[in-house]
């Protein structure tokens, strides 16, 4: 089991699961989530089936009325990418509704949030990536989300000694 800077590769709780952005809840308050569509090539999904995903730095970008996913990490397979010039980093365009892209591009605007992606997986034969209008946290919330943590986890250990 290999770990690349948050993201755990192969390693989900869910099934369908391609890749999550294990950081995203520790350093970002998230109000609201949407659901998109991924627009890929054919290397891209053999890739994303071999788990070669990464999308511990993604972020969404809104240009020209449109959803991009932007620093998401896609390594070409050897074997599947072969006669075409594999770009990993790409910006990827997102599917969205109209009315969710302005709700998205007027929170980033006007209320100061963050659209970052947290999840890619399947929805049939769907690539599908959950991206959320999140804050960021400031450290001493980082501290504190530390500190609880340990405390559920020693309170655990605490309830298991007794039983």
């Amino acid at each position: 089991m290999r770990y690349d800077r948050g993201v755990a590769k192969n390693v989900t709780k869910t099934p369908n699961a391609i890749a999550r952005n294990r950081r995203a809840r520790f350093d970002y308050h998230i109000h609201e989530t949407f659901e998109a569509g991924l627009v890929l090539t054919g290397w891209e999904v053999k890739s994303l089936r071999a788990g070669e995903a990464q999308i511990a730095d993604a972020y969404v970008l809104i240009r020209d009325g449109e959803g991009w996913l932007a620093g998401a990490n896609i390594r070409p397979l050897p074997s599947a990418s072969t006669h075409v010039e594999a770009n990993p980093t790409r910006d990827r365009k997102l599917l969205l509704h109209a009315r969710e892209i302005s709700r998205i591009s007027v929170a980033v605007a006007q209320k100061g949030f963050t659209c970052i992606a947290t999840s890619l997986y399947w929805k049939e034969q769907r690539v599908k990536c959950r991206i959320a209008l999140a804050k960021g946290k400031r450290q001493h919330d980082k501290r504190a989300a530390v500190r609880e943590r340990d405390w559920k986890r020693q309170q655990e250990r605490l309830f298991k000694r007794s039983a």
